[in-house]
């Protein structure tokens, strides 16, 4: 099998993070295995998009287009899928930037035909220069990042995580896109899950579809100041209850709360008691550490119980959008992408 042509997809929204968004493209630039293409979709920002318009107006490979839907990541990323020249479309975070072999990994994970996604293992960049001592490895996904738990190496999972994650081109045409209404819009609640109730959808429809995560495919994602603070990882946490009533609602308690289950059975309580062993060990942050573990737990119940009541009361939708393209051989996608200024070597 001939190695894929990868389409890279940036989601973004916000000024602020300009010099992140630089450094976001400069590192897909940079790797060893050449994009396709880069595709910058703003996210409803006019002023954004002409100043990334100016930024790379004479460079090759980067395309910069609006979000084509309604305001959020979701919409974004379909708006990218849509527009893309790619076999495989990879998702990076606007504030994170990608090791050199980044795509290489991807790429390998697809010399299995049955592959659909691959998914990489994403460090977080705290602002302080260090975790918080009370901050818990086990929820780094409160900050977008891998956390523990995950088993090591490249191994088969049920989602992949959206801001280090590629998919085939096919695996869209088969489940459609992100579904809107479940993951993040702009600055409102930090809502999440679109690539989980995703993944779940599009092994329904190929049930012999393989979902990879690949740890070797690293990315690094900046934490900024205020998301060091208990009262960011508190708010996320009730989001991620909200956000898992409504993949529950779309594709059922028992698939959606698969992986969930084993989580917070194993994975938690270990947690606690690492936690409480270091308090008594007189090491700093265990205390915090278990107490986090066991607030962020009954926040995200709450947050998951308040979601499944606004589900049954019609308060919570989404709708899964579909996205647009056929599959295309390699040669043809270079083909598309010179006459769009794109190059894959």
């Amino acid at each position: 099998m001939t190695d894929p042509g990868i389409s890279v997809v940036i989601c973004v929204y916000t000024e602020d993070r300009w010099e992140d968004i630089l450094a976001a493209v400069s590192s897909v630039r940079a790797q060893s295995y050449p994009a396709l293409e880069t595709l910058l979709v703003v996210d409803h920002n006019p002023a954004l998009k002409d100043r990334l318009d100016r930024e790379y107006k004479e460079t090759e490979g980067i395309r910069v287009l609006p979000n084509a839907g309604p305001r959020g990541l979701s919409a974004g990323r379909n708006t990218g899928i849509a527009a893309s020249l790619g076999e495989v479309i990879a998702f990076l975070d606007d504030d994170a930037v990608a090791e050199r072999d980044w795509l290489r990994r991807f790429a390998e994970g697809y010399a299995d035909p049955r592959v659909m996604a691959v998914g990489g293992r994403t460090e977080p960049v705290w602002a302080s220069g260090r975790r918080p001592a009370w901050f818990p490895e086990e929820f780094d996904w409160v900050v977008g990042c891998t956390y523990k738990g995950l088993p090591p190496g490249r191994v088969r999972v049920r989602n992949v995580l959206g801001g280090n994650a590629s998919f085939r081109r096919t695996a869209f045409e088969a489940a459609g896109g992100f579904a809107t209404g479940i993951g993040r819009d702009g600055d409102r609640r930090p809502l999440g899950c679109e690539e989980t109730e995703l993944c779940i959808r599009l092994t329904r429809a190929r049930p012999d579809a393989v979902l990879l995560i690949d740890d070797r495919a690293v990315i690094h994602h900046r934490v900024p100041a205020p998301r060091e603070h208990f009262a960011y990882f508190r708010t996320r946490a009730y989001a991620e209850g909200l956000s898992k009533a409504l993949v529950a609602r779309s594709v059922g308690a028992r698939k959606g709360l698969e992986s969930e289950r084993r989580y917070t059975t194993r994975v938690l309580p270990a947690g606690v008691a690492h936690g409480l062993r270091d308090a008594l060990l007189a090491r700093p942050g265990g205390a915090g550490r278990a107490g986090a573990i066991v607030a962020g737990v009954l926040t995200a119940a709450g947050g998951y119980v308040v979601g499944r009541v606004r589900a049954r009361r019609g308060g919570a939708t989404f709708s899964s959008a579909p996205v647009p393209g056929a599959p295309m051989s390699r040669a043809d996608a270079r083909a598309r992408a010179g006459s769009a200024g794109g190059t894959h070597e």
